[in-house]
């Protein structure tokens, strides 16, 4: 009842516009964007389409609908009833134009054949069934003018014709038809929610100018404006991109264990019961245990006093070495399943050793622990280069046996003890031995079947070692190559660098004069940068500095291979330029200087960003470093020119609507002009006879 009441109405104007256009141009999303306030995604606009018709009787049917279609426009109330139609051109629209005030027609930007459609089918059929009804010619899917292509081409169904660039409309193209039809042209998106109102506000204004001139009496329609310009649409600002950074490698089991195995660049030598030899690496195993960062530190330079009670000291039997270290009940039969009782051991008083044999440094360690019996530096031929080279040579006590000691040794370089080891009471009885206590409970844990407490056992460890190893770069404490750098030099340690990066794995283990040498040349490199390198790779976490240079960090990273923290670098470099920026500093030629380095160097996460940064800034950037931005390489000229932010159809659309504006402020003010001069006429013309019969009796009265 209320749509019968809208047209019995006196003062509301019943608007009839009929909706037209090719098949997918979106007449029914903007039919449906206007009548029910619809949104929709691009993604959702994407799917596969299906011809349909926004059925008129849904102003009969919903009330939100028939509220939704009374406005008013320029001080006139009118129900606005929208008509929409197939696009197939053999479709009979006959009953759709009949009596309609105002026609909408549609083409799509991204396909120039709808607008071609436009004139040489749409507009002769419209004005053959309505000579008389205004049209509005409107372009839609704005969005896709800015959108990105591919990402829209894959999210379309897989059988739908790819959307080319070249197949945009620029704006130019429908306002070129729309005034050779002699009618208003407007651009509309749905996504965007942009243009809606300015489609049907302006359609409405059409249709009340082409009734006003039939149904001139009306008063109240005196008022209503032509169709208005529409503003050209800015594009949203595209967002930064976002800087991720990969998970980082897993190093912490599989390199270490790898120097077990393949003992590159050993310096200690771990002799067990006079036949068997292990190589290890004093920066792991002192790290991970205090006993032996205690061993390695001690003074190995001969006293007399300590010659004179050699002898006694060599005198003592294997059998009371033996006897002095089981310091708790173990039988060598025990079974993996059985329970032992361990105790803690502490060492049996201070170190007195003396210097084990003329001409060579070393000391005797029975009384200082339980563990070692001797400690000595020595010439032994490498087992990977097979060269003689000065070693430390370490006896370990007698009851020491070999299997469980590199379960030991396993742990003490990764931090990781197997479940399934058979011989858990032997590797207690030694990790006692080294006061390695750690090691000590979590075989206990296993024993008593809770070996998921040793997960926050091993986080400890890594913590513990990764606060030990920063201490010793930060020394320099058993470090045994030096690197040479610009500003000086910094102490560091192969077996870490091996474990942690093959670059210098390749440089220290393979046939290259570095690892023979001691002293590493490396050009272009600062102290700073080189210890950040050395702080990631020694602890996987990445140190800021106030005298850091980013890029010379991400230029050092990408030599070494190290795409993890070139990607940590490109986060702290973008993190301290934005906050520069917002701080009110100008970046802009930072950034200029920061595209050409990180597009050299890989940093592509920040070639990203710094390109992003330019094309929002791009008129900004060109005003202040001209030069700089004619200088850039054509990939970049072009990739500037493509997505530049505001882009370049706007500058020229908003350049139009500028001049269209003052075009139509100066034909208003003509228009304004006239019409008070056309009052005054018509408010003076009684009143000229009878001044000008005054003006001839004064005069004859005058002569007489």
């Amino acid at each position: 009842m209320d749509s019968d009441m809208d047209y019995e109405r006196p003062n509301v104007e019943t608007i009839k516009c009929v909706v037209v256009g090719d098949n997918a141009v979106g007449k029914t999303r903007l039919i449906c964007a206007r009548a029910c306030n619809a949104t929709l995604t691009q993604y959702q606009l994407l799917a596969t389409h299906v011809p349909t018709v926004w059925a008129i009787d849904q102003y009969r049917v919903c009330q939100e609908v028939l509220e939704r279609s009374r406005d008013v426009v320029d001080d006139v109330s009118v129900s606005l009833r929208l008509w929409d139609t197939f696009g197939d051109h053999h479709k009979d629209r006959r009953f759709a134009y009949g009596r309609s005030d105002v026609v909408v027609l549609c083409f799509s930007i991204a396909n120039p054949n709808t607008l071609h459609h436009v004139k040489t089918m749409w507009y002769p059929e419209i004005k053959h069934f309505c000579p008389r009804a205004p049209v509005i010619l409107v372009g839609c899917q704005l969005d896709l003018r800015y959108a990105d292509l591919e990402a829209v081409n894959r999210a379309r169904r897989p059988l739908a014709r790819p959307i080319k660039p070249n197949e945009i409309l620029a704006p130019e193209k429908g306002r070129e038809v729309a005034k050779e039809l002699g009618v208003p042209y407007y651009e509309t998106s749905v996504v965007a929610q942009f243009g809606v109102k300015d489609v049907f506000d302006n359609a409405i204004r059409a249709a009340l100018i082409s009734r006003r001139h039939l149904q001139f009496w009306k008063s109240h329609l005196r008022n209503v404006q032509r169709p208005l310009l529409q503003a050209p649409f800015l594009p949203p600002k595209p967002p930064p991109p976002m800087i991720t950074v990969p998970a980082p490698p897993s190093t912490t089991e599989e390199h270490p264990g790898r120097l077990l195995e393949d003992p590159l660049c050993a310096d200690v030598i771990l002799v067990l019961q006079e036949r068997h030899r292990l190589f290890a690496h004093k920066i792991y195993l002192a790290t991970a245990s205090s006993k032996f960062f205690d061993l390695f530190s001690m003074d190995l330079s001969p006293e007399e006093e300590d010659e004179r009670q050699t002898p006694r000291s060599q005198a003592l039997s294997g059998r009371d070495l033996f006897m002095r270290a089981a310091s708790f009940d173990m039988c060598e039969n025990n079974g993996e399943g059985d329970r032992a009782s361990l105790r803690a051991s502490t060492s049996d008083g201070t170190l007195r050793g003396g210097s084990y044999g003329r001409g060579r440094r070393g000391r005797l360690l029975s009384s200082w622990s339980r563990a070692f019996i001797s400690i000595q530096e020595d010439m032994v031929e490498d087992p990977v280069t097979y060269s003689s080279r000065l070693m430390t040579v370490v006896r370990m006590d007698p009851s020491i046996q070999l299997g469980p000691f590199r379960a030991v040794l396993r742990y003490l370089y990764a931090g990781h003890l197997d479940e399934r080891e058979k011989e858990l009471m032997h590797i207690a009885h030694i990790a006692e031995l080294l006061e390695v206590f750690d090691l000590r409970m979590m075989v206990a844990n296993i024993l008593n079947n809770e070996a998921f407490m040793n997960q926050e056992i091993t986080k400890a460890f890594h913590v513990r070692r990764t606060n030990r190893v920063k201490e010793c770069l930060a020394k320099g404490t058993f470090s045994d190559v030096v690197f040479k750098l610009d500003d000086g030099t910094i102490l560091a340690h192969k077996p870490l660098l091996i474990s942690s990066c093959d670059w210098m794995a390749a440089m220290f283990g393979g046939p290259f004069v570095e690892s023979c040498t001691k002293e590493v040349l490396f050009p272009n490199t600062t102290r700073s940068c080189m210890r950040a390198v050395l702080e990631y790779l020694y602890t996987g976490r990445f140190c800021s500095r106030p005298d850091l240079d980013a890029m010379e960090l991400i230029v050092l990273a990408n030599r070494l291979c190290l795409p993890h923290l070139v990607a940590l670098t490109e986060l702290y470099t973008v993190t301290m330029l934005m906050e520069a920026a917002m701080m009110g500093v100008d970046i802009d030629g930072d950034v200029l200087v920061y595209l050409e380095m990180a597009q050299f160097h890989c940093a592509h996460q920040l070639t990203d960003w710094c390109l992003h940064h330019i094309c929002t800034n791009y008129n900004s950037v060109c005003r202040k470093f001209p030069r700089d931005m004619k200088a850039k390489s054509a990939e970049n000229q072009e990739y500037f020119e493509k997505h530049r932010w505001p882009p370049v159809w706007y500058l020229k659309e908003d350049d139009h609507y500028q001049r269209a504006r003052k075009e139509r402020e100066k034909e208003d003010y003509l228009y304004q002009k006239r019409q008070c001069k056309r009052k005054w006429l018509f408010w003076n013309l009684p009143s000229s006879p009878s001044s000008s019969s005054s003006s001839s009796s004064s005069s004859s009265s005058a002569v007489v």
